[in-house]
């Protein structure tokens, strides 16, 4: 039997979350969640939705792989001249969602982007598998193409150029944008939909003010 999308529903848990027992420290509630996600089996906890938008506000979506986190913000690699690339160089600002049903969690962070330094993107592309490598360079990303045999005459062109080569350059098209977080939003399902929200606002001062949001 079909079923009605608006009869769908979900049963949550009656795990806590509160400001009261969250870390003072939003990458280190993110780690302690992360981790949790990380184990639990999920098949890819650092899978994220980046949202952006060009200068004018039309936003866009897509689905992206965390790849590093540490004080300064959320790191990912991409090409820069894709869509996303583009308009975040143009408009640089982004929100990322976290969403972990098995554990009915989610987390938004809102902020200002910032390319990676070329130190940092050249360390990261160097540890790719090199079939990944010569992705990024195969792929003229976001751009209209005629069919899929384009890319592979690309790969197979680049395969045979870096035959003899362990380690393929990085484009200089290709390379790490940052999300530095001046909001952080930890949501906990709950049952009955009276759901927790616990939120991390950056202030001028460089300190975290925390709060809590009605569902």
């Amino acid at each position: 039997m079909k079923k009605n999308i608006a009869d769908m529903r979900q049963k949550y848990g009656e795990v806590d979350l509160s400001p009261e027992n969250v870390s003072p420290n939003p990458f280190q509630q993110f780690q302690d969640w992360f981790s949790v996600a990380t184990e639990s089996g999920i098949l890819e906890p650092n899978a994220m939705t980046l949202a952006s938008s060009t200068s004018d506000g039309k936003p866009s979506a897509r689905i992206v792989l965390l790849k590093g986190i540490d004080e300064k913000g959320f790191l990912f690699y991409t090409n820069y001249e894709s869509r996303k690339g583009e308009e975040l160089i143009e408009n640089p600002q982004a929100a990322l969602i976290f969403y972990w049903d098995t554990l009915h969690r989610q987390v938004r962070i809102e902020g200002k982007v910032e390319k990676a330094s070329q130190k940092t993107s050249d360390a990261y592309f160097n540890k790719r598998p090199k079939g990944s490598q010569i992705g990024a360079w195969a792929s003229p990303q976001s751009q209209v193409i005629d069919s899929r045999s384009i890319l592979e005459n690309n790969k197979a062109s680049l395969n045979k150029k870096y035959a003899n080569q362990e380690q393929v350059p990085r484009p200089k098209h290709w390379g790490g944008f940052r999300v530095k977080p001046q909001r952080i939003e930890f949501w906990q399902g709950r049952n009955n939909r009276l759901h927790d929200r616990v939120v991390y606002e950056k202030m001028r001062n460089g300190r975290w003010k925390i709060f809590r949001l009605a569902p």
